[in-house]
């Protein structure tokens, strides 16, 4: 099918209403669907994290058992990863990777419809094991073992199902991504000419190759432990619990690097378009990207200090950890130096991504104070691990897609978004998400442990403050629905350059010819 039938029906015998969006191949729709997806994933995540700081205001239990307050805990991050994250990231790709390589559309239409859909099943058998005889999934969003396996809710069964789907729907879009990238950019455009937002997702989407299958086998090894007799797991049948985690790191550690490096990406756009400089050293950024993706695989057991591993075990994951931190510092080195004596303005994406680049930076250097082997003994498993990786998640990845989200809105919508509301919930967030997470460093220093329900005076003033910091900080985003759906709903008509330069020359989120003409171009792909 060439691609002129398929602009031709999207205009005429193209189906309407709900029909169009259950069976769209259009990129722009399926990104528009993975938006929408993570967004309401995002607000039932975030909906448990406020049943979790509302049990935490005060010491001593108040609203919820401890079997439900830990069911939260489990559901809140596994939503949020697989459910919010994940998903938005894959939605900007499905919008802009096509526009930005000249592309006119994903290289595999139907298999990305696919891949959409699969989700929200995924996520609707996550969430309904809530309902069922035992409760939801009441093991922590790591679901170590014997926890998942052998004390674990009959419920678990439909986890194992939802996680096998949710990893099927991120290796079909890492193979789109691939062959998109690789198949069908515009005439002339090298691989070293790819906008930044293009490489980190390509780089991505080998991470989730190479890692999405190694999560299929560590939830079948539950599945059969549970059902079927093995003991992969456990030690009364020759298994090994520690098993587990090294197998679940394997995952999980790139899995953490599946969800920051587009957050790279963004950045690496927003910055330049803002400080109206090209990107400071464009090839080192690209290295960077891939040495990060390369060494994400080979630090896992950085997660399992504790376990007792030997000294040279210790040592050698300790090195490895350390070096993520160069290629890191390369990142917000050419991030600053893109800014350095730019014509700066603070636009509402501006914002964001200045905000991620300090924030993120606290994350990191959180990060490496948990990568020292002797003293990780007294942070493991404290509440100073849970602001760490939510400085790198939210102050990182999320705040990397809203930015995204107002930088390219006008692009999508053809409305220019209310600035001073833009502006408004970007404060709004980001001095609530410090009020929320900045004081879990103190606590978790002192030794309050994480995923308990309830904890020792001493630790009630900061909790306190964490907790109203979390109230403000979600109310922030019903008011960020708000600005989108005023957005969608009009609004002032975006130009085609959407941003200017400080002399009102033409700056533009890179985007190709209109979706028409390519209808008529040579196939040279």
């Amino acid at each position: 099918m060439s691609t002129a039938t398929t602009h031709d029906e999207h205009h005429h015998g193209a189906p309407s209403g709900i029909m169009r969006w259950i069976t769209t191949t259009n990129h722009k729709d399926i990104g528009t669907l993975y938006l929408w997806f993570a967004f309401i994933m995002f607000l039932v995540g975030g909906a448990m994290a406020m049943v979790i700081r509302a049990e935490l205001f005060q010491p001593g239990l108040q609203i919820v058992d401890p079997n439900f307050f830990n069911t939260m805990t489990t559901m809140h991050g596994l939503l949020m990863v697989f459910g919010a994250i994940m998903p938005a990231m894959v939605g900007l790709a499905n919008w802009q990777v096509p526009l930005m390589i000249g592309a006119p559309d994903m290289a595999l239409p139907r298999m990305n419809n696919w891949s959409f859909w699969i989700l929200p099943f995924a996520g609707i058998m996550l969430v309904s094991t809530l309902f069922m005889e035992g409760g939801g999934p009441n093991f922590g969003w790591t679901f170590y073992a014997p926890l998942s396996t052998t004390f674990a809710p009959k419920s678990t069964d439909f986890f194992i199902f939802a996680v096998h789907m949710l990893g099927f729907s991120s290796i079909m879009g890492a193979i789109n991504i691939i062959a998109t990238v690789l198949n069908m950019r515009a005439p002339g455009m090298t691989l070293m000419k790819m906008p930044l937002f293009v490489w980190t997702w390509f780089i991505t989407a080998f991470l989730l190759i190479a890692v999405m299958p190694v999560l299929a086998g560590v939830v079948t090894m539950m599945l059969t432990d549970r059902n079927f007799g093995t003991s992969f797991f456990s030690a009364a049948g020759g298994g090994d619990p520690v098993l587990f985690q090294h197998v679940f790191w394997f995952f999980g550690h790139p899995e953490v690097y599946i969800m920051i490096l587009p957050a790279f990406g963004v950045i690496s756009q927003i910055i330049p378009t803002f400080a109206r400089k090209k990107l400071f050293g464009y090839s080192s950024m690209v290295y960077a990207t891939a040495s990060i993706a390369f060494l994400s695989f080979i630090v896992w057991a950085h997660h399992m200090f504790t376990t007792g591993m030997p000294v040279a075990g210790e040592l050698y994951f300790m090195y490895a950890t350390m070096m993520i931190a160069v290629p890191t510092a390369v990142k917000v080195f050419n991030w600053t130096a893109t800014m350095w004596r730019g014509s700066m303005t603070f636009e509402t994406p501006m914002l964001w991504a200045v905000s991620f680049v300090f924030l993120f930076t606290i994350g990191g250097f959180t990060g490496l104070m948990m990568g020292v082997a002797p003293v990780d003994m007294q942070y493991h498993d404290t509440y100073f691990i849970v602001a760490h990786f939510h400085y790198v998640l939210v102050t990182g990845a999320l705040f990397a897609i809203f930015g995204a989200v107002y930088y390219w809105i006008p692009k999508w919508t053809g409305h220019m978004y209310d600035e001073k509301l833009g502006k408004i919930h970007f404060w709004w967030s980001a001095i609530s998400v410090n009020v929320l997470f900045f004081p879990q460093h103190f606590i978790g220093l002192a030794g309050m442990p994480r995923r308990i329900p309830d904890y020792s005076l001493q630790f009630a003033d900061w909790n306190m403050i964490s907790s109203l910091g979390g109230f403000a900080f979600g109310l922030a985003q019903l008011f960020f629905l708000y600005i989108i759906i005023k957005t969608i709903k009009g609004g002032e008509k975006a130009t085609t350059q959407v941003w200017e330069d400080a002399e009102g020359l033409e700056w533009t989120v890179p985007s190709p010819a209109p979706y028409h003409t390519f209808a008529t171009a040579p196939e040279v792909r």
